[in-house]
């Protein structure tokens, strides 16, 4: 498992992070997600240290990360780290070797990735020559080539077409069946909903949300669709009710707590024949916005 704890950096006067903290536990994928600038490739770079926090620790299971460690590791930069006018099956045989992979297994490993992901026609080509959907499928073997025991990507998924983001999705999911801890960035929140087992949401170097998208889900308030035969414009006067939008019969409210839900379908059977009463349960993208714009407010 790998554990962030306290993450502090800071360049001059800008704080980049400010006491970061999180885990990726062994064999699941935790999303990391956040606007521009919130502070994301800082704390995958200390991870893999490119760069020194000021304060805080990163451990692997119990012990402090090393340089060891991190080369048993696989990371994917946000800029490509790769050589543009190298061929592509070179390059990655010869960053396999620097993991310590034995000439003859990371020759047959890079043909093997490279066919998986229809580039094995393109193996004696020039990086620049590839398209950048294929430069960034390059990419990732190049951070799987070591079997590592731990996967940290930045934006995997920028610039893939739909078939390329299901082989992306393929290839995580068998290492962490196999108990790799995989954290990758992303902005493609309804990608991440789908593909992760926890969440971290940043925003200007802090932490404001952490856990299950489920967890998230309820931590978030009451909402509710009213549906009746007749207008529904009373709801407004409703106790405990904040009226989110109204469109004749159908109204989406925010209400206080249960007991208010229960008085609220009271009053509407009272009053009205009630067509629907059903909680809404926001999507990722809805609770991504509501945290980052509710603590921006605050």
């Amino acid at each position: 498992m790998l554990f962030v704890e306290g993450l502090t950096r800071r360049f001059g006067s800008t704080t980049a992070l400010e006491s970061v903290s999180f885990d990726v536990p062994a064999g699941r994928m935790v999303g990391f997600v956040g606007a521009n600038g919130a502070g994301k490739t800082t704390a995958m770079r200390i991870i893999m240290g490119v760069l020194a926090a000021d304060a805080g620790t990163v451990r692997w299971g119990s012990q402090p990360v090393t340089d060891a460690h991190r080369r048993r590791f696989g990371y994917m930069p946000e800029e490509r780290g790769l050589y543009p006018k190298q061929g592509v099956r070179d390059q990655l045989v010869h960053l396999a070797r620097l993991h310590g992979v034995p000439a003859s297994v990371a020759r047959a490993r890079v043909t093997e990735q490279l066919e998986r992901f229809g580039l094995g026609e393109r193996a004696r080509d020039r990086l620049e020559s590839l398209s950048l959907g294929n430069q960034q499928r390059v990419q990732i073997i190049a951070a799987v080539l070591a079997e590592p025991v731990a996967l940290v990507l930045d934006e995997p998924f920028s610039g893939l077409d739909p078939t390329a983001v299901d082989e992306m999705t393929q290839l995580l999911r068998e290492h962490t069946a196999a108990g790799v801890p995989v954290l990758f960035s992303s902005h493609q929140l309804e990608l991440v909903e789908r593909l992760c087992d926890g969440l971290v949401v940043l925003r200007a170097g802090q932490v404001v949300a952490q856990g299950s998208a489920e967890e998230l889900r309820a931590d978030t308030p009451l909402r509710y669709r009213l549906t009746l035969r007749g207008d529904a414009g009373w709801v407004r006067d409703v106790p405990g009710v904040t009226v989110l939008d109204l469109a004749g019969r159908s109204v989406l409210v925010q209400l206080a707590d249960q007991g208010t839900a229960s008085r609220l379908v009271g009053l509407a059977t009272q009053r009205d024949e009630v067509y629907e009463f059903s909680r809404q349960v926001p999507s990722l993208a809805e609770i991504y916005r509501d945290v980052v714009l509710s603590r921006s407010a605050a």
